[in-house]
């Protein structure tokens, strides 16, 4: 199972006072020596923690894949096709929420939005960039994803880690996989997960991916970044 750090909340640290540190290039090149698979960067429209800059400098100058989160505009194609990340993950976004809130809701796209999903599925694929779709782990929303032609997904597990019903969560989460993997889509995961939450997640074996940021990034306040991600990376091998 790979492991691919988020590593938005430097660049949150680091404009808080508009400088220059922390860098988030650093602890892109601490993840990747700490065994990380990758690193995942989320470009907001309104840049309130990753910059262009950040994207382009992570691109530059790191060896393993870049993950870049983005919302389905146009601005964000554009950048995507300049900046060629090895994949682009699609996640919903809205201006006032603190983090994402959920996946995208694939059942309500308007035909625009459908339009441009669609357009970006289909011009990434032409740059031999992946695509990923964050949705909530909904047979619905994958039955949709399938037809929009994505080979990946990456299922939102907040609410397994918020739920106070983890084992009916879990199982949704399960069937989820166990229906992406039968209609040859691979699957990633990830949000809000922490050291004992993730167990639950690593042990099922068709995930193929988990993406984790925020728990770690202010883990490492008290445990140093290396030795967090270390840690996460133990916790997920000797769970599977």
């Amino acid at each position: 199972m790979r492991l691919g750090i988020n590593i938005d909340h430097v660049a949150t640290i680091r404009n808080a006072r508009g400088g220059i540190h922390p860098d988030p290039l650093k602890a892109a090149k601490i993840a990747e020596k700490s065994g990380a698979d990758g690193i995942t960067a989320h470009l907001r429209e309104d840049r309130r923690h990753i910059s262009d800059q950040d994207i382009k400098a992570l691109k530059e100058n790191i060896s393993i894949p870049l993950n870049l989160e983005m919302a389905a505009t146009e601005e964000m194609l554009e950048i995507a096709l300049d900046s060629k990340p090895e994949r682009v993950c699609l996640v919903p976004e809205k201006r006032l929420e603190v983090t994402t809130e959920g996946g995208l809701d694939l059942l309500n796209l308007t035909n625009k939005k459908e339009s441009v999903v669609f357009d970006i599925i289909k011009q990434c694929k032409k740059s031999n960039i992946d695509v990923s779709l964050f949705i909530d782990p909904e047979i619905k929303q994958i039955e949709v994803a399938n037809s929009l032609g994505v080979n990946i997904i990456e299922l939102h597990t907040g609410e397994y880690c918020n739920s106070q019903y983890k084992i009916k969560e879990l199982k949704r989460i399960k069937d989820a996989v166990i229906f992406a993997v039968d209609n040859n889509i691979e699957v990633h995961a990830g949000h809000g997960l922490n050291f004992e939450n993730v167990k639950e997640i690593a042990r099922i074996k068709y995930i193929k991916e988990l993406n984790i940021g925020h728990f770690l990034i202010g883990e490492s306040i008290f445990m140093g970044l290396e030795s967090v991600i270390r840690k996460m990376r133990y916790i997920i091998d000797t769970s599977q």
